[in-house]
C-alpha cells in the first residue's frame, strides 16, 4: 500500500473523541483550598495533620464531581509540601482520614523523606540568610566608600566592579537600608565615668579626718612611720643575750668511787669514839 496515498476517512457513525476534558486539565487549575477546608475541616484546619495515603480517591468519592483531579493534586502538593505538614509528619505516629480519625501508620521510609527534607531546607535558608547579610555589608561598605570618594562614577564602578548602570540601584538601596537600621545601643560607662568625678558617690560630701574608726588598721602617716634601715626594711628590736652555761666536766663513775675512798682516809670517822683508860 502506498504511505502517500491520503488515508481513508472515518465512517460517519464513529464518534470522535472530545477534547474539551483535556483543554479543561490543561488549564490552570482553580484554588480549592477554602471549599476542601470547609468540607472537611477534621483535616484540613487547624494545626497540620499527615493525611491518608490516596486520601483524592476519598475526596472525589465523598464530593463526586466538584473538584478536578488537576485541583485536587495543585492543593495536595501545597499542602504536604509545606514546612509545617513536614514536621507534623516527623513528630505524628499516625496518619488521619477525612474526619480527622487515624487511617494507618506512617512508615520509616516516608519519615526519614520528611527529615531529610527539613534539613535540606534548614541548610538553604540558613545560606539564604548569610547572603543577605553578607550582600547588606557589601552594599553599605559600597555606599561607605562611594560618599568619601573622588572618583568619578565611572571610575569607582570600575575600581569595585559594578557595572555602572547598576550603581545607582545598589546605592539607593544602602542608603534605605541604612535609614531603617535600628540605632546602635548606647556605649556602656567606663569604671571611671560611673561617679561623678570618678571620686566618692553622689550625695556624700568629702572624708573628714576625724571620720576614721578607731579600729582603723591603715598605715600611719608618712611623718609617724618608723624609720627604715638598711634595704628598705624596719628595724627589728634588739633580742636579749641568753645567758650561757658552763659546761661542766663529766665525772666517770669510777673517779668518783676513787675520791670518795681518798676523802674516807683522810678524814676521821665523825661516829669513831676515843680510847678509854682500862685502868677506869
Amino acid at each position: 500500500m502506498n504511505s502517500d496515498l491520503p488515508e481513508t476517512a472515518a465512517p460517519a457513525d464513529e464518534t470522535p473523541t472530545p477534547a474539551a476534558p483535556a483543554a479543561a486539565d490543561e488549564a490552570p487549575a482553580r484554588d480549592a483550598t477554602a471549599e476542601l477546608k470547609a468540607l472537611f475541616p477534621a483535616l484540613f484546619t487547624g494545626k497540620p495533620k499527615p493525611v491518608k495515603l490516596r486520601i483524592q480517591a476519598d475526596i472525589q468519592e465523598r464530593a463526586p464531581g466538584k473538584f478536578t483531579k488537576a485541583q485536587l493534586s495543585a492543593f495536595l502538593r501545597r499542602h504536604t509540601g509545606s514546612t509545617g505538614y513536614l514536621i507534623a509528619l516527623t513528630q505524628s505516629k499516625t496518619r488521619f482520614d477525612l474526619d480527622g480519625q487515624p487511617a494507618g501508620e506512617i512508615t520509616e521510609e516516608h519519615l526519614n523523606a520528611a527529615r531529610e527534607e527539613l534539613a535540606r531546607r534548614k541548610g538553604a535558608r540558613q545560606e539564604r540568610e548569610q547572603l543577605e547579610v553578607q550582600q547588606r555589608r557589601n552594599r553599605a561598605q559600597l555606599l561607605w566608600d562611594f560618599e568619601r570618594t573622588t572618583l568619578t562614577e565611572a571610575n569607582f564602578s570600575a575600581l569595585k566592579g559594578v557595572p555602572v548602570e547598576e550603581l545607582p540601584g545598589l546605592l539607593e538601596i544602602a542608603r534605605k537600608e541604612r535609614a531603617e537600621a535600628p540605632p546602635a545601643p548606647p556605649r556602656e560607662p567606663r569604671r571611671d565615668d560611673r561617679r561623678p568625678g570618678g571620686g566618692r558617690p553622689e550625695g556624700r560630701g568629702p572624708r573628714r579626718p576625724d571620720q576614721r574608726a578607731a579600729g582603723d588598721r591603715r598605715d600611719p602617716p608618712r611623718g609617724d612611720r618608723p624609720a627604715r634601715g638598711a634595704g628598705g626594711r624596719s628595724p627589728q628590736p634588739a633580742r636579749k643575750p641568753v645567758p650561757q652555761q658552763v659546761e661542766q666536766p663529766v665525772v666517770s663513775q669510777m673517779a668518783q668511787a676513787l675520791q670518795a675512798a681518798r676523802a674516807a682516809k683522810a678524814e676521821p670517822a665523825a661516829d669513831q669514839q676515843p680510847p678509854q683508860d682500862p685502868a677506869e
